[in-house]
């Protein structure tokens, strides 16, 4: 299975309004794919498609090998992890109640509620009352939820919402070991500097339609200016083409000492995706 996902010419409307409207794009296996779109652009409708929540009003999907009102089947479900704003738990339970529960209606072995506790670094809280968790410790519970029975597609919609930096740095080295172990992820973020760190390829997404796909690297080096900034010991800055005179400009900076700072003109992938989009990320 070259494809984890493979969506054709989908377009989804709901009464008179197109939600989603014929979008084309595979995702490979192995690899993490942002999915990236203003508020309303889509993204929610296609993850629930993709899932098997809403079933396309036009086109075709292959998800896993699962086409058609396959998706969202229990066999289905069991190869498939989803991390939402409707993932659910048990608000009165503890947290080790509540993965132990998951785990034995899925008949997974207790032993692996221990190893995603301490993937999402709640091991010593694991005693702890769901409700009265902070908003960053139930997303992570949430996230060990959908980690439990180590699906072969994961769909993480906004995972490090509400968590602090060392967490989210935490949470990122995580999940790259579990992509490296074979799971694909598709990943809605507005963090951009995560989609940046995380993503082998990312689709930009508006209004319904794909705007962009490629990789961060490429949509970075598109958008750039292909100049560099030098800064001499002087604080003097400079702003150069890429030419051989510029490469000359900075040898003799470096012959003589005196180069502080250089830097490429890359812009981030939050301003390609405003130049794309024309919107910010909220």
């Amino acid at each position: 299975m070259e494809y984890i996902i493979e969506m054709k010419n989908v377009t989804k409307h709901f009464k008179n309004k197109i939600a989603v409207n014929d979008m084309n794009f595979t995702v490979k296996k192995g690899e993490i794919f942002g999915f990236l779109g203003p508020s309303g652009s889509g993204k929610t409708t296609t993850i629930k498609m993709l899932t098997g929540t809403y079933k396309p009003s036009k086109g075709s999907l292959n998800v896993l090998d699962f086409k058609g009102t396959t998706i969202g089947s229990k066999n289905f479900m069991s190869k498939v992890g989803i991390l939402s704003d409707h993932s659910t738990v048990y608000e009165r339970q503890t947290i080790e109640d509540n993965l132990n529960l998951f785990a034995k209606l899925n008949h997974i072995a207790t032993e692996k509620v221990t190893e995603v506790l301490k993937f999402v670094d709640l091991t010593n809280d694991r005693k702890t009352v769901y409700k009265k968790l902070s908003a960053g410790m139930k997303q992570r519970v949430l996230l060990a939820k959908a980690l439990l029975h180590e699906p072969d597609l994961l769909f993480l919609d906004e995972p490090t919402a509400s968590l602090d930096p060392a967490t989210i740095q935490h949470i990122h080295k995580g999940l790259k070991a579990l992509n490296k172990k074979g799971t694909t992820i598709f990943l809605t973020t507005h963090n951009m500097q995560e989609a940046n760190d995380l993503c082998d390829r990312v689709a930009i997404i508006d209004s319904g339609i794909l705007k962009a796909l490629d990789t961060p690297e490429n949509f970075r080096f598109k958008y750039s200016n292909h100049t560099l900034r030098v800064i001499h010991n002087n604080n003097l800055e400079k702003t150069l083409p890429m030419t051989a005179e510029s490469a000359q400009y900075i040898t003799n900076m470096l012959e003589t000492n005196d180069l502080k700072y250089i830097a490429s003109d890359l812009p981030t992938l939050g301003d390609v995706f405003l130049k794309i989009t024309g919107k910010e990320l909220i």
